[in-house]
């Protein structure tokens, strides 16, 4: 596709803003990898499944700025979040703890109060501590404030800032739930103040129509059931409830290439010293109301669209960093939160449309799921100044971010904290083939892998989200399961009955695990 004729503004922007390729600050990068301190963003993508790129196997969609980082990188082929779903996941790549060693680390509803210890070690902490400055843009849903009840319309605290981003520039929690505002620091983006935000997610505030009562008024009809139904912002019926701030709210469309705006702007302001940003995007999670320049593009429907756009983001962010002169010594740590849904609450063409895509690859489960395709996740390395390239099989997790960057920039952790973080540095940087030897995976009961033997925890919980909408297998059974996943990845044949002992073993390892002390 020729963008340049069918997108000219895109274009224009980046002539303007100086997004663009330059010799004279290669001067600029050649310093940068004497001094090997090289810039850190971490991309992390929202729902998106080991099977929807094509450097990792889809043919029905291509992403090409993703291949071309995965080719000059490492592509890991088993790695994982902690926990199948967003929040937990995101607490425990920012603290090094898994979330389950803490109460309140499941999916926050948007008004909820910050959950990231501020007096304890985290990530952004790591390089702050190092010198670097260090921001956030996108997706934040780890809480803000103290408390539930609190003031939109003013300052907002604790926060990203109080966890170690100098600077922050998010939504509150995911783009179904509401305020729909942009919080940049402590405070939301065009705030009228004769027009207050309230939020509640109890009871209904204010006389804004919702899905509910009014569903003629809707753009994309909700799925029966999953409680997008209650205000409507932009034409969305969203969970919760909210009233005024009507000129700071975004829409679906642009809300995206805000984010984006942001991160690059970011770069361009920080370019001659080291910095961390973590880069979240929305894409591909509910609900998907791509640009209208990838509108019909995939033709796998509003979901295959939000992932080209997706793709799309991650080349500017190229872009930007060759205009800057920073590429080669620059850090990329691109994966994803959990992995692939395709109902989850709104009637946008994610099933009827899939045509033969598959974003759970081989695997079994999804989004919600203790098996293999809820936790095993892209998970992309490229350092061209310092990072070999391939493809790695090594077990990581998105947890041991903390202690493998402690690792490269000999920054101390202190005792006792980020505990469940482990050093994975060779591995990242392709000196080592050598990963984790353990994992505990979090659904909506436990797995655990020891090698390349898996066992789930015997669970009574049904044996999928919701047949009728969601319809993904959570691995819950009465029975132990054991899976040998080198032989057998996608944990079709049941091992247990025929090793017992392994069974045993396996779950008093998993006991003492859970058992081990992680301080306050």
């Amino acid at each position: 596709m020729n963008w340049t004729k069918r997108f000219p503004a895109i274009i224009l922007s980046a002539l303007l803003t100086g997004f663009l390729p330059c010799s004279i600050t290669m001067t600029a990068t050649a310093q940068a990898v004497k001094n090997k301190t090289p810039n850190v963003i971490l991309i992390m993508a929202d729902d998106l499944g080991y099977g929807d790129l094509s450097c990792y196997g889809a043919t029905k969609l291509r992403t090409p700025y993703l291949d071309q980082l995965a080719a000059g990188g490492i592509r890991f082929t088993n790695a994982h979040s902690t926990s199948s779903t967003c929040t937990p996941s995101r607490y425990a790549l920012m603290t090094g703890q898994y979330p389950w060693r803490r109460s309140g680390t499941g999916i926050l509803p948007g008004d909820a109060a910050l959950i990231v210890p501020t007096d304890r070690i985290t990530l952004p902490k790591v390089f702050k501590n190092a010198g670097y400055h260090t921001g956030i843009v996108g997706k934040w849903h780890l809480g803000l404030g103290t408390q539930v009840e609190k003031n939109w319309n003013g300052t907002i605290s604790p926060g990203p800032n109080e966890t170690g981003f100098d600077y922050s520039f998010i939504f509150p929690a995911t783009a179904d739930r509401v305020p729909t505002v942009f919080v940049e620091n402590h405070r939301v983006i065009g705030l009228d103040t004769t027009d207050p935000i309230l939020v509640d997610y109890a009871k209904k505030v204010g006389d804004e129509p919702t899905g509910l009562e009014h569903p003629e008024l809707l753009k994309m009809q909700a799925t029966p059931g999953h409680g997008h139904n209650q205000t409507i912002v932009n034409g969305i019926g969203r969970i919760g409830y909210m009233k005024g701030g009507k000129m700071a709210r975004w829409t679906d469309e642009e809300m995206p290439l805000t984010f984006l705006e942001e991160s690059r702007r970011f770069i361009r302001d920080h370019r001659s010293k080291p910095f961390f940003l973590v880069y979240n995007l929305t894409e591909p999670h509910v609900p998907r109301v791509p640009s209208t320049m990838f509108k019909g593009k995939s033709g796998l429907g509003y979901r295959g669209d939000a992932i080209l756009q997706l793709d799309w983001s991650v080349g500017q962010i190229l872009h930007a960093l060759d205009a800057a002169g920073i590429r080669e010594n620059t850090i990329i740590v691109f994966t994803s939160d959990n992995g692939p849904v395709l109902d989850d609450g709104y009637m946008d063409g994610a099933v009827s449309q899939l045509n033969g895509h598959t974003p759970w690859g081989a695997l079994r489960g999804g989004k919600y799921s203790v098996l293999e395709a809820g936790t095993r996740v892209p998970f992309i390395v490229t350092w061209p100044a310092g990072a070999k390239k391939g493809v790695s099989d090594a077990l990581i997790c998105q947890v041991d971010l903390l202690a493998s960057f402690s690792a490269l920039l000999r920054q101390r952790v202190p005792a006792g904290e980020a505990a469940d973080s482990e050093s994975l540095l060779p591995a990242l940087l392709g000196e080592s083939s050598k990963g984790r030897n353990e994992l505990v995976e979090q659904g909506s009961t436990y797995g655990f892998l020891q090698g390349d033997w898996k066992y789930i925890v015997p669970n009574n919980g049904p044996a999928n989200t919701d047949p009728e909408r969601t319809n993904i297998e959570t691995g819950n059974s009465p029975l132990p399961q054991l899976y040998h996943l080198k032989k057998d990845p996608c944990e079709k044949d049941n091992l247990a009955s025929q090793y017992p002992g392994k069974v045993k073993e396996m779950a008093e390892a998993l006991e003492k695990i859970k058992n081990r002390q992680q301080g306050k």
